[in-house]
């Protein structure tokens, strides 16, 4: 059967034209115009989208999903609970984070119970089975093969389709449909395409590894990212130990979920308690520096909130914030500078989550707050204190959600007294003396 020519249609726009050319005739955009086929294989979509029926909501069966669980809790939280039938996966992250090293030690664990499969294209199987014997894993009975054909993928499954799938990675595949290389806008939006099909028509769970540019995003046409049911993002700062995943989008569970992991010589271990990461064992306080609570997806997590004040070598005071907005530490700045009397104004500021985690929630407002003014005054907060509120440009603090969990989680690691918003006061007993504030002016007299 001979082969459909390609058209190249714009991104912009929507043209379509029979040639690549820089710029487009429609709207005039210049370097917009994609591969993509003229026509495409009816029958063969067909065959992958499953039987179209018109069905009646009211009539639609909601039974409850059977979730694969990989055998990783922290993977789990993250997914919501585990592997959904069906769905499709698309996971990101730098160079060498340890995506495929997940990734296979996931699928040896349910290998035992399903049937699993992993396509590699940038690997051969003996490096696969080189990481595997470094994880414990060789006798896992995992279906593997290398290949970079999306049709012969496709072909090779389609008789016998494993209950997970994992591809390794979507910027290596290709269509044969397509002359672009690897890689390209056309073929990850075609590659990803029929994948997706196959998943939904078959009902098997695919992971895609997906590769990220210099800006820490994915890869490839931001239309990757509607077409998959969850992206997943694996994140680390540099030489640390610690892995971070998280979901920006999760069509099964909550988006901005967390998941912890620390990188070892045999893979990767689970980290139960992440607050102990961002936590500094002390023996008495020191200035400048406040535990946050802070939520992460369904997950309260303790960090701390380091700030120096110092003075200004230059006309123009630095504002340096990590971890949160910047835009933000000037706010809190002008705030206590207004309604507190406290002017900082010719001094360098910085401000920093440890850890590296970013905290997104206006909720670190008040810690933010108080470890500056810590600082200023070379004066330590009280000893056994966590606080969290939203500091408003008129001075008064608000409210948060999730206040009486994150107060008791505050509770399991041994903190005793906590500053809340006068809305956040637990009205049962929690294990931890909690004061309530209404302006900024009234926590800065209970902290010092």
């Amino acid at each position: 059967m001979a082969k459909s020519k390609p058209v190249y249609c714009c991104d912009a726009c929507g043209a379509r034209h029979p040639k690549w050319q820089g710029q487009c005739p429609d709207c005039g955009a210049w370097n917009t115009l994609t591969e993509t086929r003229a026509a495409p294989d009816r029958a063969r979509q067909a065959q992958y989208s499953g039987r179209v029926e018109l069905t009646r909501l009211d009539r639609v069966e909601t039974g409850s999903v059977a979730r694969i669980e990989s055998g990783l809790g922290e993977l789990d939280r993250v997914l919501g609970g585990g592997l959904v039938p069906g769905s499709v996966v698309l996971i990101g992250g730098d160079p060498g984070i340890g995506k495929s090293t997940l990734l296979l030690r996931a699928l040896a664990n349910v290998a035992a119970r399903v049937e699993t499969c992993y396509v590699s294209g940038e690997e051969s199987l003996d490096q696969i089975g080189l990481r595997a014997q470094r994880l414990g894993a060789e006798s896992a009975p995992v279906s593997l093969f290398a290949e970079t054909c999306v049709e012969t993928i496709l072909a090779r499954i389609e008789s016998k389709p494993p209950a997970v799938l994992v591809i390794d990675s979507i910027q290596t595949l290709y269509s044969a449909e397509l002359q672009s290389a690897p890689g390209s806008v056309g073929q990850l939006r075609e590659c990803a395409g029929q994948l997706v099909r196959f998943a939904k028509a078959r009902n098997v769970t695919t992971l895609l590894v997906g590769h990220v540019t210099k800006e820490g995003t994915l890869a490839g046409p931001r239309v990757l990212e509607h077409m998959v049911d969850t992206v997943l993002y694996f994140e680390s700062d540099l030489g640390s130990r610690f892995r971070i995943v998280r979901a920006v989008k999760n069509r099964f569970g909550a988006a901005n979920e967390m998941g912890f992991f620390v990188m070892t010589e045999d893979g990767f271990r689970e980290v139960k308690n992440p607050s102990a990461i961002f936590l500094a064992k002390r023996s008495e306080p020191v200035p400048g520096s406040v535990t946050l609570v802070t939520r992460e997806g369904t997950r309260p997590v303790l960090v701390e909130v380091q700030a120096l004040v110092d003075q200004s070598l230059s006309q123009q005071p630095r504002r340096i914030a990590h971890g949160f907005d910047a835009q933000r530490l000037g706010l809190l700045l002008a705030v206590l500078h207004r309604h507190c009397g406290v002017s900082i104004g010719d001094s360098d500021v910085y401000a920093n989550i440890v850890g590296g985690l970013r905290v997104t929630e206006t909720a670190s407002d008040l810690a933010v707050a108080l470890a500056v003014l810590s600082s200023f005054r070379e004066q330590p907060v009280v000893d056994d204190l966590v606080v969290f509120g939203e500091a408003g440009l008129t001075g008064e603090i608000r409210p948060v959600p999730f206040g009486e969990e994150r107060l008791s989680e505050a509770a399991k690691h041994g903190f005793r007294r906590a500053l809340v918003p006068r809305a956040n006061r637990p009205r049962r007993q929690v294990g931890i003396d909690a004061t309530a504030v209404d302006r900024l002016s009234d926590a800065v007299e209970r902290a010092f």
